[in-house]
C-alpha cells in the first residue's frame, strides 16, 4: 500500500521459517544511551540498600532496549533490507547514571519461500 511503512522482521534467528534470503546487506547495528532522573535514582538506591527489583533501573533499560531495537529496523530499512537476521543485545555501563544498549545483526532481504 501506497505510505505504507514496511515492517522489518527482527530475529536473533541465523534463517527464518518459510523465508529464503535473497540478498544480504551487510552488518547494521544502532545504541541507545539513557540515564535516570536523578530523583528516580535516589529511590533505586534506595531499592538497593533494601534489597529487591530496582524498577527505576529495570524500566530504564527496556526504555533503551526499544529505542535500540526502532533505531536498528530503521537503519535496515534505510539499506532497503526487510530483516535483520542474528540479532543480538549487549548492554553496558556508560557511566554510574547511564547505561547503553546496542542491538546489531545482519540486515537482509527475505521473500516467502
Amino acid at each position: 500500500m501506497p505510505g505504507q511503512v514496511q515492517e522489518v522482521i527482527l530475529s536473533t534467528l541465523e534463517q527464518l521459517p518459510g523465508y529464503r534470503v535473497v540478498r544480504v546487506l551487510g552488518v547494521v547495528s544502532a545504541s541507545a544511551v539513557l540515564a535516570k532522573h536523578i530523583g528516580k535514582d535516589i529511590v533505586a538506591f534506595v531499592r538497593n540498600l533494601m534489597g529487591g527489583e530496582v524498577k527505576e533501573y529495570t524500566e530504564m533499560l527496556a526504555e533503551a532496549r526499544e529505542l535500540a531495537l526502532r533505531r536498528l529496523a530503521e537503519k535496515a530499512r534505510e539499506m532497503g533490507a526487510n530483516a535483520v537476521l542474528g540479532l543480538r543485545l549487549s548492554t553496558s555501563a556508560i557511566s554510574q547514571y547511564a547505561a547503553e544498549v546496542l542491538a546489531y545483526g545482519t540486515a537482509v532481504v527475505v521473500e516467502p519461500a
